[in-house]
């Protein structure tokens, strides 16, 4: 999976270098796709492929490929975590690489390679930062805390705007600071390493999600859903932190069903 994530990112990093001469396509509001991304997943694809014939695949530009021979084993990618800044040469991207085994996140990898920092972890071993052990912060207090989010991309519904905006002003009041960052796989990872002390986010894909969140449980974190519940790899939302700031920026943030229900 480092192999793999390291070799994708040397061709990412040159075309960084000459972001202006990309050629872009446009897949929808907000959503771009560079041909940059596009040869960084086949790379991934093929270096896995080769290593590990047989295993499923989950791919943002590709799609899914079930696993073969009797497998249960498969690779969630995302190429370019972070496409938009990418694309305003922004040097904050992560290529994004889970192992999923029998519907359980494995094995975890996110590279960024503009900072050379690798965030990995396997299940029951810990969860690194190149060679460095992490863990979660320590902070107990909302007041002291830097929480990460995402914002909901154009073309959403009103209420989701409506939502998010009451979220933001319920956190915004209790907290040190926030920070939008554009990368989610780097807002878990950051989480992990205790540079931010929670993030949510919702309109997430697996991809986005499956390494990070492996990540962050290694580094002693707890993640969950919007409605604090474990499907968050495929539930598209997540709210993640150390123990304490966990459920308190849950209770911030839960979905308007769940407030509904605990009225």
């Amino acid at each position: 999976m480092i192999r793999a994530a390291e070799k994708a990112s040397r061709g990412l990093v040159r075309d960084f270098g000459e972001v202006e001469q990309l050629q872009v396509s446009r897949k929808g509001p907000a959503d771009f796709v560079s041909a940059a991304d596009i040869r960084a997943e086949k790379i991934i694809f093929e270096e896995l492929e080769k290593a590990r014939p047989g295993y499923g695949f989950l791919m943002e530009e590709q799609g899914k490929r079930a696993p073969k021979d009797g497998h249960d084993s498969i690779w969630v990618i995302d190429p370019l975590d972070g496409t938009t800044n990418f694309l305003h040469g922004l040097p904050h991207w992560a290529v994004s690489i889970a192992l999923e085994v029998k519907g359980e996140v494995t094995c975890g990898v996110i590279y960024d390679p503009v900072k050379d920092e690798l965030f990995w972890a396997e299940k029951g071993r810990g969860a690194y930062m190149n060679n460095r052990r992490l863990r979660v912060s320590g902070r107990g207090e909302m007041s002291d805390a830097v929480i990460a989010l995402g914002t909901p991309a154009i073309g959403k519904e009103e209420d989701e705007y409506a939502a998010f905006l009451e979220q933001l002003d319920a956190v915004v009041r209790r907290t040190a600071s926030t920070r939008r960052m554009g990368a989610a796989s780097l807002d878990l990872a950051y989480v992990a390493a205790g540079r931010f002390d929670g993030f949510w986010e919702t309109g997430l894909s697996p991809w986005d999600v499956a390494a990070g969140a492996l990540i962050i449980k290694e580094a002693g974190g707890f993640i969950s859903d919007m409605d604090g519940k474990t499907g968050y790899i495929y539930g598209g939302s997540v709210v993640a932190g150390n123990g304490q700031l966990q459920r308190k920026l849950l209770e911030l943030v839960a979905s308007p069903k769940k407030k509904k229900a605990s009225a």
